[in-house]
């Protein structure tokens, strides 16, 4: 397990040492939506990384957010978004990571979160705690929300589809101590595992936007679920993560 760890972590600084060198310069552009984008970094940093966990592992399977699914025999699958918070890095606004998740057998049992601007290495093992460079990281304790600090993001269809969390946010807005919407759900969950931020809740999430940062959480003593309570799946379309003391409280607020 040692070597998947390792090998893990070493691509994700990689790929994070590459996009902060190129931050801020003229990149080419390609639109994935009306408002989702693809940048020349993402697919340079996603090359990166798959060549970095493929030279040690080249009968892993691979689930990335640029490319088609690399199927395999193997029990176990790298999850991988090269650059969470594409837009951000776009306009040159230094808030995005490297997120890469190890599955087994379908369960996530080791996550990375790379910020390379503050140098922040976020990890977790099934079973073994959450830390944050090398120092073990624990959810807050903040126990009502209108003491709590959010976070959330709205999904890419936010100007056609209804199922837009708009109203969500006004019903969280004038219930939470604040809401801050940051544009990397990756960190965002990871602000939840070391106290940050308290709550994060957020639509139409892909595997590799959870996967490493749901597994950080739950290993920081946090709750995930669905907006409905049950079972949190990196599948799900619905994400809704706490510090567990206030989870409750949260899925009232998105069932209103």
């Amino acid at each position: 397990m040692q070597s998947f760890k390792d090998t893990a972590v070493d691509a994700a600084k990689k790929a994070g040492s590459l996009l902060k060198e190129n931050l801020g310069k003229i990149h080419a552009i390609e639109m994935k939506g009306a408002v989702d984008i693809v940048t020349e970094m993402d697919r340079l940093a996603e090359d990166l990384i798959i060549n970095e966990l493929k030279s040690a592992f080249s009968d892993c399977g691979i689930l990335t957010e640029e490319s088609i699914e690399h199927r395999s025999l193997s029990s176990y699958r790298w999850i991988i978004d090269p650059l969470d918070g594409t837009t951000n890095y776009a306009h040159g606004y230094p808030v995005f990571c490297v997120s890469i998740a190890l599955e087994k057998d379908g369960d996530v049992i080791f996550g990375v979160v790379y910020s390379p601007m503050l140098n922040e290495l976020f990890t977790a093992e099934r079973g073994n705690g959450a830390y944050l460079n090398d120092k073990r990281i624990y959810v807050s304790r903040v126990n009502d929300l209108n003491s709590s600090l959010l976070a959330t993001g709205f999904p890419y269809d936010v100007r056609t589809s209804q199922n837009n969390n708009i109203n969500h946010f006004a019903n969280f807005a004038v219930r939470a101590q604040a809401i801050r919407r940051a544009g990397s759900a990756a960190l965002d969950l990871c602000y939840i595992a070391c106290g940050r931020f308290d709550g994060f809740w957020e639509l139409k999430l892909k595997p590799w936007d959870v996967a490493a940062g749901g597994l950080i959480i739950q290993e920081a003593g946090g709750e995930l679920s669905d907006f409905k309570g049950s079972p949190f799946s990196i599948f799900s379309q619905e994400t809704l993560a706490s510090n567990g003391i206030i989870h409750k409280e949260m899925l009232g607020v998105l069932n209103l």
